[in-house]
């Protein structure tokens, strides 16, 4: 919970599952990636696919490369931006894995019902 609240109070763009797991496998599994690769490791649709690329492409987290042999084909690569982006949601996640602390000690209560 406390990494998600810092996740918040950074600032950051909110993204979405689909979105955060793309730029996963695109900074975290070896390439080239094409848009069909990437839909077909999702097990979702390359529109799908598509729609995460527009919004993570404005961010400037990840861009579009045409393939300089055959023009038709278009690489899905990193870029500093997202590089940046990823490495300070790992900051943030190894600065709350070391700093847990019972909901109760941190002033969160949870209430049930």
């Amino acid at each position: 919970m406390h990494t998600l609240i810092n996740y918040v109070r950074s600032g950051q763009p909110d993204l979405t599952n689909r979105q955060m797991a793309l730029m996963m496998l695109v900074y975290l599994t070896p390439g080239p990636h094409t848009v069909r690769g990437l839909a077909q490791l999702l097990g979702v649709s390359k529109p799908v696919i598509t729609r995460a690329l527009n919004t993570l492409g404005a961010l400037g987290y990840l861009r579009r490369v045409r393939d300089e042999s055959d023009r038709r084909n278009v690489f899905v690569a990193k870029t500093s931006t997202g590089q940046e982006f990823l490495e300070g949601f790992n900051r943030n996640l190894e600065h709350s894995g070391s700093d847990r602390r019972a909901p109760r000690e941190s002033g969160l209560l949870l209430q049930h019902g």
